[in-house]
């Protein structure tokens, strides 16, 4: 049954009472959404390994779509999972932790949640802050507002203006020959407002207009230093 057949049933008959506070309470929360399941590969186009990623190095990659940039890293210790993470919109969600053989490696997507800062050619406003880099190493930092997210949290807020967490990519790891892939998105994603935002540039970089193709097969994998020709610190 459709959801506005079933708000109307429920309205019809004193029955639906015993099930509409659940029923709310399930629309509350936020689902994992799936997308297609892409392998990061190197600058060589090489299957990446887990073990080839420094630690605590920022690297970032795009999905799901071509122009959607994202953060990886290896964060050196375990992530543990983080419940009750919750979006602008009030909805919550359980962060499932990082992957790998020490639950170290995580994605997040690189768009700010405040006013969608996120890494260019040109510049970047916001990436991961070295350990000891100042009063926010080893956190995700927007230079532009200066909004700080927690990486081993679940990409939670933990100062500045941003309303949600940077939305999760949700990674899988294959033991049998270390490899890394990605599969769906998890929390509160910013894609279309992302794409509207910035229709005019993303035209000129995207010619052929596909912007916002999906990304399949594989998606390449680089330092940040190397992706950004500026990475802006604060």
């Amino acid at each position: 049954m459709r959801r506005r057949g079933f708000v109307k049933a429920c309205a019809a008959g004193a029955g639906c009472l015993s099930v509409g506070p659940q029923w709310l309470l399930a629309a509350e929360q936020v689902t994992p959404r799936e997308y297609e399941r892409v392998r990061l590969v190197d600058d060589r186009g090489e299957p990446l390994r887990a073990a080839a990623l420094e630690t605590k190095r920022n690297y970032v990659f795009h999905y799901p779509y071509r122009a959607t940039p994202c953060f990886l890293l290896d964060l050196g210790e375990p992530a543990e999972g983080r419940n009750g993470l919750r979006t602008r919109d009030g909805k919550t969600y359980d962060w499932p932790g990082g992957v790998g053989p020490d639950r170290s490696l995580v994605a997040f997507s690189a768009i700010c949640a405040h006013k969608m800062a996120h890494p260019t050619q040109q510049v970047s406003y916001i990436g991961f802050r070295q350990p000891g880099e100042g009063a926010n190493g080893g956190k995700i930092t927007c230079c532009a507002e200066n909004s700080v997210y927690d990486p081993y949290t679940g990409a939670d807020v933990i100062s500045g203006p941003a309303d949600q967490p940077l939305a999760a990519v949700l990674l899988e790891h294959d033991p049998d020959d270390d490899g890394l892939y990605v599969t769906g998105t998890l929390g509160g994603e910013m894609f279309q407002r992302f794409f509207d935002e910035f229709e005019a540039r993303l035209a000129m970089e995207y010619l052929d207009g596909e912007a916002d193709g999906r990304i399949r097969g594989e998606t390449e994998v680089v330092p940040m230093s190397r992706f950004s020709g500026n990475v802006m610190r604060c």
